[in-house]
C-alpha cells in the first residue's frame, strides 16, 4: 500500500471452531494484511519463556482465563511492530475491557463476525487435531496431515486437546458467548460489525471478501465512511 493510504484495522471474531482461523489465513493471503493472533501470541510467549508467557502458562495450567490487562498488554505492545501495515487481529479482542482498551489506541474499521451454527462447530472440532510443541493445528478435512496423525514438519504425533472435546467445548462456547455478546454490542453501537452466518467458510469466503474490498475502497476515498457497501 502507498503512503498516501489509510491503513486497513480490523478484527475477525468467531466461537471456537468457527472457521476463523482459516478465513483469517485466506483474508491476509488476498489482502496483504499482516494477521496477529492472540493464540500465537501467547504461544510464543510460553515457548519462549518470556515474564508473560511464564504467568500465562502458570494461569492456563490452572484452568483460568488470561486476565484483560496482560492480554490487552501484550497485544497492543504487539501492534506497535505493525504500524506500517493493515492488519487483522484474531482473538482478541474477546471482552469489552478489551474492546475499549483496542479503541483508545486504534480506529477499528471493520469487525467480521462469524455466526456458525453450534452442530457444524462441534463438527470442525472432531476433524481438528493439534501438534503440541508448536500449536499447529490439522483439520481432517481441510487441510488433513501428510500422515495420518504425526506432524508434517517433525513427524511427532498429534493430540486431540483437551478444549476441543464434547465436554469441555460445551463450556467453551457458553464462555464465548458470554464474553463476547458485550463486544458485538460495541462494535455494532460503532457501525463497524459485519456478521456473516452460514455453516460452510467456502461459501462465506465470497461476501468477506466482497466486503473487504469495499472496506479498503472506502478507508481510502471516505475515512469516515465505516459501513460495507
Amino acid at each position: 500500500m502507498g503512503p498516501s493510504r489509510q491503513l486497513l484495522r480490523a478484527v475477525i471474531l468467531g466461537s471456537p471452531g468457527s472457521g476463523k482461523h482459516s478465513l483469517s489465513l485466506r483474508i491476509v493471503k488476498h489482502f496483504q494484511l499482516k494477521k496477529l493472533s492472540s493464540g500465537d501470541l501467547l504461544r510464543d510467549n510460553v515457548l519462549r519463556d518470556t515474564e508473560i508467557g511464564v504467568l500465562a502458562k502458570d494461569l492456563m495450567g490452572q484452568g483460568k482465563l488470561i486476565p484483560d490487562d496482560l492480554m490487552t498488554r501484550l497485544t497492543l505492545q504487539e501492534l506497535k511492530n505493525l504500524t506500517q501495515y493493515s492488519w487483522l487481529l484474531c482473538g482478541f479482542p474477546r471482552t469489552l475491557a478489551q474492546a475499549e482498551a483496542l479503541d483508545r489506541v486504534h480506529q477499528i474499521h471493520l469487525v467480521i463476525n462469524l455466526n456458525v451454527p453450534f452442530e457444524v462447530i462441534m463438527q470442525h472440532l472432531d476433524a481438528r487435531w493439534v501438534h503440541p510443541a508448536s500449536g499447529r493445528v490439522y483439520d481432517l478435512e481441510f487441510n488433513p496431515p501428510k500422515v495420518a496423525g504425526t506432524d508434517d514438519l517433525t513427524g511427532e504425533l498429534l493430540i486431540k486437546r483437551e478444549d476441543d472435546r464434547p465436554e469441555t467445548l460445551i463450556k467453551r462456547l457458553r464462555a464465548y458467548e458470554d464474553q463476547t455478546k458485550p463486544v458485538l454490542e460495541h462494535y455494532q453501537k460503532k457501525g463497524v460489525l459485519e456478521t456473516f452466518s452460514g455453516t460452510d467458510t467456502n461459501k462465506l469466503w465470497p461476501y468477506i471478501h466482497a466486503c473487504l474490498q469495499a472496506k479498503l475502497a472506502q478507508i481510502h476515498q471516505h475515512p469516515h465512511e465505516e459501513k460495507c457497501l
